[in-house]
């Protein structure tokens, strides 16, 4: 199974944010449970649904996490939030579920999907 469908089978389980670090778990310097407790508070977006969609949190913490890099990252930080939004249609959890609108834009776990690709999109392009 590839990282984006592994993904995607994650959130079954676990919030959007925890499935795409997961997703990551064996390339990343934390274990699983370390991984669960970072994403704990970024289910349902940030404020319950109103702020930025929680697997994208994820991905930037992912894409932070791989760089090993401690400044210098908004470039690389700005084309993954690019890439989601042109994919998903939103960053905000509120939005991309139409809660104020009634139209969904994006499922969770194809948030989630969406997420996964844009991180190894933005790595493969170094």
């Amino acid at each position: 199974m590839n990282r984006t469908e592994h993904g995607a089978q994650l959130k079954r389980a676990h919030n959007c944010c925890q499935a795409v670090l997961l997703a990551y778990e064996d390339l990343l310097p934390y274990d699983k449970e370390a991984l669960l407790i970072l994403g704990s508070t970024f289910g349902s977006g940030m404020g319950g649904m109103m702020g930025t969609c929680g697997a994208l949190v994820g991905a930037e913490m992912v894409l932070g996490l791989l760089s090993q890099k401690t400044a210098g990252m908004n470039g690389m930080s700005r084309r993954l939030f690019q890439r989601f939004e042109e994919q998903c249609g939103a960053s905000r959890c509120i939005d991309l579920k139409g809660v104020l609108t009634g139209r969904m834009l994006c499922s969770c776990e194809d948030c989630v999907r969406h997420a996964i690709e844009a991180v190894e999109e933005i790595r493969s392009e170094g």
